[in-house]
């Protein structure tokens, strides 16, 4: 089972090299840690970055919330990621047909595919949008996550949409190499051989059950160790209060304590 195995091993059944790249680094670095920087101001999210950064294996952004973007900010964050031995994950969530989310993930103000090792997207649209995102990723080297589940509240990603995300994952294995998910999926339907996937899991937090809008929260044991997933995607608890990178470190030492204990 891919839980039983450390991720430098799991590297090798991945055809996806951001993939391999990132389960890597996350045993080198000893870190199955993301802080997702969810602010304003370039200033903060480079802020955030670089006193996080020795913690993390992924800074994940939004890169549209931003009121002062702009083109210098992509070199910025590459050099951060590269000084850090960090990836970074554009969590653009995108949801169109294949030939318009091709264009949004390569082209327009934030031509994310130039800088982003990492995206994802909805599989509503069907599988159309995995390849018109591949058409643009694939080349590059990047690296796709579809959202089987998410962790708010009355979410609607569940049963048979969970079901076709696995299925789409199946057949796209050069460009999807996981999911954001809540608990492994690959269960749900038996596969013929054998597979391997990287979980990301929003919605980790020490202390919190949820945040008035629908947030619902668990902690890096419940998500690394209980539900096997892979990458503790931290935000609000983090920077929201304190020292971040304090609480970074505190999140990146519970992240890998669970991790270790379920080898």
């Amino acid at each position: 089972m891919a839980t039983k195995e450390r991720y430098s091993a799991r590297a090798q059944k991945h055809s996806n090299a951001c993939a391999r790249e990132l389960l890597l680094l996350m045993d080198a670095k000893k870190t199955n840690l993301s802080v997702a920087v969810d602010v304003t101001s370039q200033a903060e999210l480079l802020r955030i970055a670089d006193e996080c950064g020795p913690y993390i294996c992924i800074l994940k952004t939004h890169i549209d919330i931003l009121t002062d973007f702009d083109a210098s900010l992509p070199a910025k964050l590459t050099a951060l990621a590269q000084k850090h031995s960090f990836l970074i994950f554009e969590d653009r969530k995108f949801a169109d047909i294949g030939n318009t989310v091709a264009l949004q993930y390569s082209a327009g103000i934030y031509a994310i595919a130039s800088w982003a090792h990492i995206t994802n997207c909805h599989v509503v649209p069907g599988e159309g949008i995995v390849k018109g995102l591949a058409t643009v990723g694939v080349p590059k080297g990047r690296g796709l996550l579809l959202l089987a589940e998410m962790s708010s509240r009355g979410s609607l990603a569940t049963g048979d949409y969970t079901v076709e995300a696995l299925r789409m994952a199946r057949r796209n294995r050069e460009f999807c190499f996981g999911f954001i998910g809540q608990r492994r999926i690959e269960g749900l339907e038996a596969f013929d051989g054998e597979e391997d996937f990287v979980y990301m899991t929003p919605g980790v937090q020490f202390g919190s059950s949820g945040d008035g809008l629908g947030q619902q929260y668990r902690t890096p044991h419940e998500v690394v160790y209980d539900a096997g997933c892979d990458v503790i995607i931290v935000g609000r608890g983090i920077y929201g209060s304190g020292n971040a990178a304090e609480n970074a470190k505190r999140y990146r030492e519970a992240g890998w304590a669970a991790y270790e204990k379920r080898l």
